[in-house]
């Protein structure tokens, strides 16, 4: 098993320093990158172990605050479990934070999250991949349109809000991704209904993009997150099975970088 090193790092965007988690091979070799975009709870111990099973699999993995501009995460006090009952109020306080990352701060931030992976020793020279949980689903997303050339992959999670009738929708940045795409969805997903799924399909499709979306029966929004009440352990280990396979076809580890 591949020792990890784990730290706290700090990078410049255009609107101030966001703080975030690395996590990377022990033996300071170059590897391929991941750049995750968290769920809204944002950086916390259960994100942190996710990242260092990534890395462990081979990968330097770049977990950033997301709402750095309200301050370190967590940006809002979370309990060590995130049951049903907290929920509510929780969100309560994160949504005016979340409203305030518009999708041009969000595509400012992802590139200045590249920026900084392209210069670190750490990462192997080439295009990353993208995963993103939750909200962060449609951030990857997003994020391969805007940077087509430096994305090779990108993963997503029980995302919400895909395929909707904004015009800044994240299903419309398909005619410019040139990635593979896997996204994991959600049973019954309030945030993500039939239609939305159809309708990301169809864009994707439409696009040419190499793609493949999967609904995970019965598993709930939020299923990969192991301190909340809707983990759900059966669907979050297929997610990694999807996850790793697509890393492995965009980066092939072990063989020469």
């Amino acid at each position: 098993m591949t020792d990890v090193r784990g730290t706290e790092v700090r990078v410049p965007t255009e609107d101030g320093t966001a703080d975030a988690y690395l996590a990377r091979p022990a033996d300071g070799a170059p590897r391929p990158a991941v750049l995750c975009f968290t769920d809204a709870f944002g950086v916390r111990p259960t994100v942190r172990e996710a990242a260092d099973r990534v890395a462990r699999a081979g990968y330097t993995v770049l977990v950033p605050n997301l709402f750095h501009r309200r301050g370190p995460a967590p940006v809002v006090e979370l309990p060590g479990f995130i049951g049903a009952e907290a929920r509510g109020e929780i969100f309560r306080r994160l949504r005016p934070i979340m409203q305030e990352l518009t999708p041009e701060r969000a595509t400012a931030d992802a590139g200045a999250y590249l920026r900084w992976l392209a210069e670190l020793p750490e990462a192997a020279d080439g295009p990353v991949a993208l995963t993103g949980y939750c909200m962060g689903a449609g951030l990857a997303l997003r994020t391969a349109g805007a940077f087509p050339d430096r994305v090779a992959a990108v993963a997503g999670f029980h995302g919400g809000r895909l395929a909707t009738d904004d015009p800044r929708s994240p299903h419309l940045a398909a005619p410019r991704i040139t990635a593979e795409v896997y996204l994991g969805h959600a049973d019954e997903d309030p945030s993500l209904p039939p239609e939305q799924i159809e309708r990301l399909e169809k864009a994707l499709t439409d696009a040419g993009v190499r793609h493949h979306c999967e609904v995970y029966p019965g598993a709930a929004h939020g299923f990969t997150q192991s301190d909340t009440a809707s983990y759900d352990p059966k669907a979050d280990e297929r997610h990694w099975v999807a996850l790793l396979d697509l890393l492995d076809r965009a980066f092939r580890p072990g063989a020469p970088t």
